[in-house]
């Protein structure tokens, strides 16, 4: 089984369609060993690893297309498990933090577009202008008219600190 071949310079994700990327990962397992490593040097520029083994060879080639079709990592998950990676190399204690828990009556300030909004944590969800929200994306969303993590709306997670600490 011969995989399709990439001309130099071209983008994969022009190549394999988001509706194909499922069918050309299928046609790895079928791939014979010498197409796999062509196909690597088509992926990643470079030769394959000398000794790796076909099936996470066949992992690293699917990841790739999937990275090339739909994207890849976005950088704070990157630094994260890079921050991971090198704990566990260091013999260090793994550590992930933990969304902060968000107690009842936690009341949770945003200015938007010259207004300023307030949400209150309630026992059965968030509460916004009188009525009860599931979660504060649904807030979020319902300010903005837009889909927005509501953590990262309201300044909750890690990544938004670190892009107003200046570390992105």
């Amino acid at each position: 089984m011969c995989l399709p071949a990439l001309e130099d310079g071209q983008n994969m994700k022009n190549k394999i369609s988001d509706s194909t990327v499922a069918h050309e990962i299928e046609n790895l397992k079928h791939a014979t060993r010498s197409e796999l490593k062509e196909r690597w040097r088509a992926l990643y520029r470079t030769e394959p690893p000398r000794r790796i083994r076909r099936d996470l060879l066949i992992r690293a080639l699917a990841y790739r297309m999937q990275e090339q079709a739909f994207g890849g990592l976005k950088p704070f998950i990157r630094r994260l498990l890079a921050r991971v990676a090198g704990d566990a190399s260091g013999g260090r204690k793994i550590q992930v933090a933990q969304p902060p828990a968000l107690k009842p009556g936690t009341v949770l300030l945003r200015e938007w577009h010259g207004t300023q909004h307030q949400v209150i944590v309630g026992d059965h969800g968030i509460e916004f202008k009188g009525k009860t929200y599931k979660s504060l994306s649904r807030v979020a969303y319902r300010i903005t008219g837009a889909k927005w993590s509501g953590p990262r709306f309201f300044g909750l997670n890690a990544h938004h600190q670190e892009r107003h600490n200046g570390n992105e």
